[in-house]
């Protein structure tokens, strides 16, 4: 293993130790010595800055499973080293915030501490694995961390319901992201996203193009929380505030986003990835903007604005993907969704870490988050108003903010869509800007109504859960203040992350249509001149203010009252069916009757093979190659039937064992006729003892009476029977017809040939018990001893009738 796979899995070692010392060593808070691991990985991938600057990648190899193309490989290009820079530092920041938030004497903080780890190293798998196989793992374990995390209360019966809910939907993503996974190694061969990535060509030419790609798409949604997916993110909010800060600003949200960016190359350039993420990602960011104004909760609005946000960036990477279709980099009107797109990225994480942080310490501080409580704060809380201030404005893509330069590039992403002149935007291109600007017109009035409603006014103490409303520690204040800082010196210098973090990063999303040795252009200014976006910019600005002085009017309204998401009724009936849906499946299954789980099986054998032999024209029959029947075998073989058809219609215990003797003896009878004496001798010694202990068992049994059944379940019983003998006689038939016609060779042949070649013995019977199949026979044994150990500690604890067994 190299140190880049230590440190991806470091998270994941020092989550080992996290109980120990919070054990032994109480008088520190826990969070203090998980501190030092972000910050030191997030110094250890700054170091890689310098190397993807200048278009290399570091590759590391670790086989794991070679033998199935599965093997633990690590990359850095410029989007990895991006998302792990992402990762590492909000996760320093959130470290240190949550060891102001959380007391060390009320809360388990081990439990904490360990699920955030959890997380963190499951996030850098996914963004620096090579291997799709490796990044499933790693993302189904996002899936289990974020759900450990959002039921971190555990007593709160939201905080499990959040949970439940995120992990159903998300782990539904992802295996359907597994298959798409799978249908692309039946394409490409390989699980390698570089391999993948430099076969597109095949990928784009495939008849399982489109399954893959919806399958995968599938994962990327209901990870990043895409319409109609949407629903578990705004109840993940019952997670403490520092794993709110974390997930919506730096990770698991941005995990399907990352996935789309990542598989870019591999899909982009059709016109059903065009449209798709587009179109899901503008559904979106407009749903998610509107439904944010009709929030009450402070951490309902953002979550409902990170809902909108990743909408705004998944929308731009589905634009910038036409990119592949012109193959021209050095064309700003390709490329310049895909520059947006990374930019606000790291916009982002900035401004939305600092305020979910801000509305912890605002929650911490007044004891709730309900808007229609708040207000007049910004006396009282001066640095966290300013914080709030300068995140909110970013976010509503006001001047000078990083959040207002990547704003407009994302307009000026919009409009260039227009442009194309590819994948029919002719006629329904103009619908992009236009979805666009409405979208960012609720944005810029959901910032104001959170700002305003939140730190001016009139502070009225009654209506709050504390006593004495006063600023947050410095502590809790220092992560919060780096972000804002972050989003003002983003704002007034963008071109600080140029060439350092977004040209890589683009580069990475868009591998191959730049000549070696070129780069993107990446230049990014406050002032284009009097331009469509500066007016659209402006249009936002004046009807966001007019639609907040006007709320008086609209907001007694049922659009406005309306705070709960009509999907989530969709999910709860959903669930509720589901769970009914599985009793009664349970309840016809799980008869606890044997004949019933006869029934099932053969029905089920009956159908898939009767399946198969439709799929592949059977049954075959083939007279050519048959012996001559004797005609005393006739005989055998009609007593042998008829002995068979007499077992059902005898009442008789004692006639039923002495019937059922018959017909293994005339097996032996026929192993004679066959030249096999040894199988005869063991046939004739097993039905002897099988009658024998049949008998004597029997003898101490009680007598039952006989079950009275339906008419139909004899019927059901009777065609079962008759379907079962028909199939096995049918395949028997076939596969001796196919054999003959295939020319395939005897398998006694084999072990005529090798018996005592290979294993020793002449006797090719005991030669395939004990060599050929022995595992197999050892196994058996295996199984028949634990039978018995199972029937003598049943004999021995004589159940009274009473235990649930």
């Amino acid at each position: 293993m190299t140190v880049l796979h230590w440190a991806t899995l470091s998270p994941f070692l020092i989550a080992i130790l996290i109980p120990f010392l919070y054990k032994y060593v109480r008088k520190v808070h826990t969070g203090w010595f998980v501190l030092l691991l972000p910050f030191t990985l997030f110094i250890y991938f700054l170091s890689f800055l310098s190397s993807t600057r200048e278009g290399n990648v570091i590759s590391e190899h670790l086989a794991w499973v070679p033998s199935l193309g599965i093997n633990f490989n690590l990359y850095i290009d410029g989007l990895s080293l991006l998302f792990a820079l992402l990762i590492t530092g909000i996760g320093t920041l959130v470290v240190l915030y949550s060891i102001f938030y959380l007391s060390d004497i009320k809360e388990k903080l081990n439990n904490f501490y360990v699920y955030l780890l959890m997380f963190m190293g499951a996030m850098l798998g996914v963004v620096l694995s090579d291997n799709l196989i490796v990044i499933y793992v790693f993302w189904e374990v996002t899936s289990i961390a974020s759900s450990l995390l959002i039921s971190y209360w555990y007593g709160r019966e939201k905080s499990i319901y959040g949970a439940q809910k995120s992990m159903y939907i998300t782990v539904f993503g992802g295996l359907s992201m597994l298959g798409g996974f799978s249908l692309l190694y039946v394409i490409a061969g390989t699980f390698s996203i570089r391999e993948l990535i430099a076969n597109a060509d095949i990928v784009m030419a495939s008849s399982l193009f489109l399954p893959a790609m919806i399958l995968v798409l599938l994962g990327a949604f209901t990870k990043s929380a895409q319409f109609p997916f949407h629903i578990w993110l705004p109840d993940a909010m019952e997670a403490p505030t520092p794993v709110s800060a974390y997930l919506h600003s730096a990770t698991m949200v941005k995990a399907g986003i990352y996935l789309v960016a990542r598989l870019t190359g591999v899909f982009g350039g059709s016109p059903e990835w065009f449209w798709i993420i587009t179109i899901a990602g503008l559904t979106t960011l407009a749903w998610g903007s509107i439904s944010a104004v009709r929030q009450k909760d402070l951490k309902g609005i953002l979550a409902f604005s990170t809902i909108s946000q990743l909408g705004l960036i998944m929308s731009l990477l589905g634009v910038g993907s036409a990119a592949f279709y012109f193959q021209d980099g050095n064309n700003a009107l390709y490329t310049t969704a895909i520059l947006a797109a990374v930019f606000h990225l790291i916009n982002h994480a900035t401004f939305k870490g600092s305020l979910f942080m801000a509305v912890g310490i605002i929650d911490h501080e007044t004891g709730t988050r309900d808007i229609r409580n708040l207000g007049g704060l910004m006396t009282i809380m001066p640095i966290t108003a300013t914080v709030s201030l300068v995140g909110l404005a970013s976010m509503a893509g006001l001047p000078p903010f990083n959040g207002f330069l990547s704003k407009e590039l994302f307009f000026t992403g919009m409009l260039n869509a227009t442009e194309y002149g590819i994948f029919n935007l002719e006629t329904m291109g103009y619908i992009i800007p236009i979805v666009a600007w409405i979208a960012s017109v609720f944005t810029f009035l959901y910032c104001m109504i959170m700002f305003f409603r939140t730190f001016t006014g009139k502070f009225d103490g009654s209506k709050l859960k504390v006593d004495h409303v006063h600023e947050a520690p410095i502590g809790m204040l220092i992560s919060p203040v780096i972000l804002g800082i972050l989003v003002i010196l983003f704002g007034l210098f963008p071109n600080v992350l140029a060439y350092s973090l977004i040209e890589p990063a683009m580069a990475g999303i868009l591998p191959g249509i730049l000549n070696p040795g070129e780069f993107f252009n990446v230049h990014i200014t406050h002032w284009h001149g009097f331009i469509p976006e500066l007016f659209m910019t402006i249009g936002v600005i004046v009807l966001g203010v007019i639609l907040y002085l006007s709320m008086s009017k609209w907001q007694k309204t049922a659009f406005y009252l309306g705070e709960r998401d009509i999907f989530n009724y969709a999910y709860d009936y959903g669930y509720d069916g589901l769970i009914k849906g599985s009793q009664w499946i349970t309840r016809i299954q799980m008869t606890g009757r044997l004949r019933d789980y006869f029934i099932y099986m053969c029905g089920f054998m009956i159908l898939l093979i009767g399946y198969t032999m439709y799929k592949f024209n059977l049954p075959s029959f083939n007279t050519m190659e048959l012996s001559p029947i004797e005609p005393f075998i006739w005989i055998v073989a009609i007593v042998f039937i008829g002995s068979v058809i007499a077992v059902p219609f005898i009442n008789n215990r004692l006639g039923l064992i002495i019937l059922t003797g018959v017909t293994g003896y005339i097996v032996a009878l026929f192993f004679v006729v066959f030249r096999a004496p040894d199988l005869a001798l063991t046939q004739l010694l097993v039905e002897t003892v099988t009658v024998i202990l049949f008998m004597l068992a029997f003898y101490h049994l009680p007598k039952l009476k006989k079950e009275k059944t339906s008419k139909g379940i004899h019927a059901i019983k009777l065609i079962i029977s008759i379907s079962f003998g028909v199939m096995i006689t049918l395949v028997s038939l076939s596969a001796f017809s196919m054999g003959s016609t295939a020319g395939m060779p005897s398998i006694s042949e084999y072990f005529t040939e090798f018996s005592k070649e290979l294993a020793g013995g002449y006797n090719i019977v005991n030669v395939i018990l004990v060599d050929f199949r022995g595992l197999d026979t050892m196994l058996e044994i295996l199984v028949v001893g634990v039978a018995v150990l199972s029937i003598i500690s049943l004999i021995k604890l004589r159940f009274k009738g009473s235990e649930d067994v």
